[in-house]
């Protein structure tokens, strides 16, 4: 059975009636969707007649998996699906008496870890963690990056830091605006760089950054959702110009697409298909804002053309600041029937 398209971001499957029985509580209790083996057909709606097929079809649909089953089936159904600790979906197991949930795939950044404790939680079980910083008691950089919604790229880093903490030495976050939190500011496992001219290129390290290369090239790179795109348009234009527009807007200005969190424009706008599929393909949320308000926003570069249109004399510099809530660092720039603009927020809220 293919993905019932319900957008719940967690899938439980089960092959034994026992197996069913657990994950049926799994799924309520997680806010997830239950598949079940097709003998058991009489038990649940979703049924599957190959389970190999169903997680070919489920794996990249779901962020999180929970298998009641053996783990070797398991191990065979994902195994040849996975791809990177970047962009593999959590796996979880248990057994179908729920004495234990492991962790088996994509433990830190795909959130199994916290998967693997949240099942165990609600079966009373043991959550079966084998990650060497967990079980060493150490920060893992990516589970904290995970936790703060920051996006990973240089992932390969991610492997010399968890090293060198494994190793007894403390590793470099350069974290200016604060995205990690106090975590990182224990002492213990974590140096405090300040600027990039006091970045030792032998230690391994962390900078956070909306740049798309701001960073020595050894460090790892952790972008935060912190820039704000706004954008007006004529009626009807194909999102794939949009994204286009969007995109060329932040090579230009050197800023991380992973860092966009926010596709902003005007009310009058919330029915263009284009801007909805721009903003899913870029991962960020879409919000509008009345004409009214935007017009209260001073802005560098206000125009009479949206003022005629739309009722505001700025559309996409004052929609980026105000989802923002920040500063203007990409002025509006104009064409194929596409304004664009880029604001930056300056540390979580």
């Amino acid at each position: 059975m293919s993905p019932n398209g319900n957008g719940r971001s967690t899938a439980v499957y089960a092959l034994t009636r026992q197996g069913a029985e657990l994950g049926k509580t799994l799924a309520r209790r997680l806010g997830g969707t239950l598949y079940v083996s097709q003998k058991l057909g009489d038990f649940c709606p979703n049924t599957f007649h190959s389970l190999p097929k169903l997680v070919r079809e489920t794996f990249t649909f779901y962020r999180r998996h929970v298998f009641v089953c053996a783990a070797g089936i398991v191990v065979r159904a994902v195994g040849p699906l996975a791809a990177s600790k970047t962009v593999d979906p959590a796996v979880v197991v248990l057994d179908q008496e729920g004495r234990f949930a492991v962790s088996l795939l994509s433990g830190h950044l795909g959130g199994a870890n916290e998967l693997a404790r949240e099942c165990a939680a609600v079966t009373g079980g043991e959550a079966v963690i084998t990650t060497a910083t967990d079980t060493a008691g150490i920060p893992a950089i990516d589970d904290l990056a995970r936790e703060r919604g920051l996006a990973v790229a240089r992932a390969a880093r991610i492997r010399e830091i968890s090293g060198a903490l494994l190793a007894g030495r403390r590793v470099q976050i350069m974290d200016p605006d604060g995205w990690l939190g106090e975590a990182v500011r224990d002492e213990t496992f974590f140096i405090d760089v300040e600027a990039a001219d006091a970045w030792d290129a032998e230690r391994p390290g962390a900078v956070v950054t909306h740049l798309r290369d701001g960073a020595p090239r050894a460090a790892l790179l952790l972008h935060p959702p912190c820039l704000a795109v706004g954008v007006g348009c004529n009626r009807g234009v194909a999102g794939s110009v949009i994204l286009a527009r969007v995109r060329g807007a932040l090579e230009r200005a050197g800023l991380a697409e992973p860092s966009v969190a926010v596709l902003a424009s005007v009310e009058a706008k919330r029915d263009e298909p284009g801007l909805a599929e721009a903003a899913g393909a870029l991962g960020a949320r879409l919000v509008f804002f009345p004409a009214a308000e935007l017009a209260r926003v001073a802005v560098p570069n206000p125009s009479q053309a949206p003022l005629e249109a739309v009722g505001t004399p700025s559309v996409s510099e004052a929609a980026a600041l105000l989802a923002s809530g920040g500063e203007l660092i990409v002025e509006k720039r104009a064409a194929d029937g596409v304004t664009v603009a880029v604001a930056l927020a300056r540390g979580p809220a």
